[in-house]
């Protein structure tokens, strides 16, 4: 799977004693919301972005699916994706792709 960045948490964490105090004290005024201005645009575009949660939309869409596979193969799978870098889910969705172009060439040739 694909490396992701910390958390803000562990960001905050990493931080020196001096540093959290002061971010601690920045968010622990009353009113805080009276220093808020309006988005700038690139904010306002972030702010969008972030809104727009779940699985990008590839082709038609996604459907989920619930499907059993035995465990070790799961296991050998996982692994596989693991250290190509991608998810579960795409190395299921290559496999069928080259099953399905493999299935269309032997209905051409016959």
């Amino acid at each position: 799977m694909k490396n992701h960045k910390p958390s803000a948490i562990d960001a905050f964490l990493t931080l020196s004693d001096e540093e959290k105090e002061r971010q601690w004290k920045e968010f622990d005024k009353e009113f805080i919301a009276d220093t808020f201005k309006p988005l700038t645009a690139a904010q306002r575009a972030q702010w969008e972005r972030a809104k727009r949660r779940g699985r990008p939309i590839v082709g038609q869409g996604a459907k989920v699916i619930s499907l059993s596979v035995e465990r070790q193969l799961l296991k050998e799978a996982d692994a596989l994706a693991k250290a190509r870098g991608i998810s579960r889910a795409e190395l299921v969705a290559r496999g069928l792709r080259t099953i399905l172009a493999k299935g269309r060439r032997k209905s051409r040739a016959a």
